[in-house]
């Protein structure tokens, strides 16, 4: 898969550190928690707007600190534990139970009949070997984000969870961030729930290759650089 962008992880980090605020708001809303751009400026910069409910306060500092988390531990190896302590970070404080684990019952998803198999009946293990040994960066790390989401390993938070576990191997490699744009969520569902349903992760692939990463070229971050970054 052709790379769209060619960071250094440096400027990569660098980079999505300038997109936090927006990272945190697409993430928050793809997982259906419905917060505008301004209440999670706010949020982040510790204003009480009045507006965000007690939960959803919960949820934008779970991915807060989920995000400082990748950002800070971007050069560990991906494992399954490692994708378990970001569920950790993403939902604590939340109700959601098992927190850091995965779950023990099954669930069911908005949209579709199809039911994800328990966790006792997969091996993720395995399947996240396999994917890792696939060398093309761009579509081990769009692999990861489809599968995560697919596999529906934990009672909630999945799909901040996979946006995460993606967006740490894309800075990590250089190759920007990827996220769900706001107003393209109704169409990304709909290419989740065919994946969901056939397994063929195809289209739901090239979707998100169209429409869904971000970067940043060199000239533009020399610029960035001199201006620093405004924020969180």
């Amino acid at each position: 898969m052709e790379r769209k962008y060619n960071m250094t992880k440096e400027d990569n980090i660098f980079f999505a550190k300038r997109k936090l605020v927006d990272n945190i708001y697409k993430s928050a809303n793809l997982e259906g928690i419905a917060v505008t751009f301004a209440d999670t400026v706010d949020f982040l910069n510790d204003v009480n707007n009045g507006k965000l409910s007690v939960d959803n306060m919960f949820k934008l500092a779970g991915l807060r600190d989920a995000w400082q988390m990748i950002l800070s531990t971007i050069d560990e190896p991906l494992t399954i534990g490692y994708i378990k302590n970001i569920h950790f970070e993403v939902c604590k404080a939340q109700g959601v139970r098992p927190l850091g684990d995965f779950r023990r019952s099954g669930v069911g998803i908005t949209g579709t009949t199809w039911r994800p198999k328990l966790p006792s009946e997969c091996n993720y293990e395995q399947e996240l070997k396999e994917i890792l040994d696939n060398p093309d960066d761009l579509d081990r790390t769009i692999d990861l984000f489809c599968w995560i989401q697919r596999s529906q390993m934990f009672q909630d938070g999945n799909k901040r969870v996979a946006n995460l576990v993606a967006n740490k191997e894309m800075i990590r490699n250089g190759l920007g961030i990827l996220n769900v744009p706001v107003e393209l969520i109704g169409k990304y569902t709909y290419q989740l729930i065919k994946f969901y349903e056939t397994g063929d992760n195809t289209e739901i692939k090239e979707f998100i290759y169209n429409n869904c990463l971000d970067g940043i070229n060199e000239k533009e971050i020399e610029s960035d650089k001199t201006k620093g970054i405004k924020g969180i």
